[in-house]
């Protein structure tokens, strides 16, 4: 829906991506009133949202400018390059906020961890169980003090968190 964009004249755009910007990192985002004769409320929400996803994915992913450009082929080339131009001056600013919103998800900080293996060879329910299962211990500091967690995870428990550690890795990578 960036498309929508190509209704105002490039300072216009200029404006409104910096304005966008601003509401994105937490200052005030810009006002429906100033825009209600060129879009509808739908169009205004949907072009917010659409601003807004643009500039996060495009610093999340770490984009190249051609990838940029390539990705903006339904509008105009300079909007397409408007819109470029703010995403390079406020990288900087939006990677912060991104990472602030990640961060704010949890204060916790991994301190330490030991793990264990162990082999459970019955259960007060089965005679012969015959089960690995692995314990980890986790050290967490959140504010200022040491918090310990056990967890204890059989084998579809332990690939589930390896799977979830990898993709968290993986996005970690991608925002560096």
């Amino acid at each position: 829906m960036v498309v929508l964009l190509s209704r105002l004249p490039v300072t216009e755009c200029l404006k409104l991506c910096h304005r966008v910007v601003d509401g994105l990192c937490g200052r005030e985002p810009p006002c429906r009133a100033d825009y209600n004769t060129t879009w509808s409320l739908e169009e205004w929400l949907q072009l917010l949202n659409s601003l807004s996803a643009f500039f996060c994915l495009a610093v999340g992913n770490n984009s190249s400018d051609e990838e940029v450009v390539a990705g903006l082929s339904d509008v105009g080339r300079s909007h397409a390059e408007t819109l470029l131009s703010v995403l390079r001056a406020r990288e900087e600013e939006i990677q912060r906020t991104l990472l602030h919103r990640t961060n704010s998800i949890s204060s916790a900080t991994l301190q330490d961890f030991d793990w264990q293996l162990k082999l459970a060879l019955s259960s007060d329910k089965i005679s012969s169980l015959h089960t690995p299962l692995l314990s980890l211990s986790l050290d967490l500091r959140e504010n200022g003090a040491v918090r310990p967690v056990a967890v204890e995870m059989n084998r579809e428990e332990l690939n589930t968190l390896i799977t979830s550690l990898e993709a968290a890795n993986k996005v970690m990578l991608q925002l560096k």
